[in-house]
């Protein structure tokens, strides 16, 4: 039996779709906040189970009889983070689960410039201690938070952003495929995988270069002070919290701790990830 968290999220749905491709649905279980979500996965033969991460017991019923559990790492961050995965990985342990796959990500140290990262870091020393069987996936930055950041200069032309280093986008699709390789075991890691990421890295002057190319308009790439880009983005009405998050991305890329391309991605999907510029595409074309 393989549990999946977060199966209803963006990168859990899609490792699920990959899963099934590839073991039967009576060996595939989700666990949700919200099991109506995931109804078609029921109707499919997916054991469906309510979970929150806020709820200890419910989370140890909806491990029971994993042999194989991936944690999806939470939408939070800081201790709030780190303590709803010690909530998850507490309740695997009390479930017998065998062996936990844990959605990391590149970069992951405590000396992080990335809160995300740090908090990846404090994830992977609680999986080290529980004596569990554990991997830690240390995904590619997602192409999706790039593709966020171009929004607005989608229709501006212009790509005002703090100064940025070359980022290895990856995307979901192919973080997905690769994740539900390693749980129906056609690859296995210990600990934390090389980098999975997508085949470049790429800072937002080569992005400036891409848009341009795809879409055959102009566009510029504007380099914003930090503290200019913070009242800009706190005047739009953005958290605090939010908003220095997003700063400390550019501060990460700077300092280089997402410049990493590795080829093992491309060896556990079996052909090369997607291009930045294939997800640009893609993504503009809808």
């Amino acid at each position: 039996m393989i549990i999946v968290t977060g199966a209803t999220g963006k990168l859990g749905r899609r490792t699920v779709e990959r899963l099934l491709e590839r073991v039967p649905a009576d060996r595939v279980g989700v666990s949700v906040r919200d099991p109506r979500k995931a109804q078609d996965l029921a109707d499919r033969g997916v054991r469906v189970r309510q979970g929150s991460f806020d709820d200890p017991a419910s989370l140890v019923h909806s491990f029971e009889g994993a042999e194989q559990l991936l944690l999806v790492s939470l939408d939070r961050t800081g201790q709030e983070c780190v303590a709803g995965h010690r909530t998850a990985i507490d309740a695997a342990v009390q479930a017998g689960v065998g062996r936990i796959l844990y959605t990391s990500q590149m970069g992951a140290a405590h000396d992080a410039r990335f809160q995300a990262c740090r908090d990846h870091a404090q994830t992977e020393d609680l999986l080290r201690a529980t004596g569990l069987r554990w991997t830690a996936l240390r995904n590619g930055f997602y192409a999706s938070s790039a593709l966020q950041f171009l929004e607005s200069a989608r229709h501006t032309g212009d790509i005002a952003l703090p100064a940025d280093g070359p980022v290895a986008w990856t995307g979901h699709d192919d973080l997905a495929e690769a994740t539900a390789a390693i749980l129906a075991e056609e690859a296995r890691f210990e600990g934390p995988t090389p980098p999975l990421t997508g085949p470049a890295a790429l800072d937002f002057d080569a992005l400036a270069e891409i848009a341009s190319q795809t879409t055959g308009r102009p566009f510029t790439r504007t380099i914003v002070p930090d503290d200019a880009f913070r009242e800009q983005v706190l005047a739009h009405g953005a958290p605090a919290p939010i908003v220095d998050l997003m700063l400390s991305i550019f501060a990460a890329a700077r300092n280089g701790e997402f410049t990493a391309v590795d080829s093992t991605l491309a060896e556990l999907i079996g052909h090369e990830p997607a291009t930045f510029r294939t997800q640009l595409e893609r993504a503009w074309a809808e």
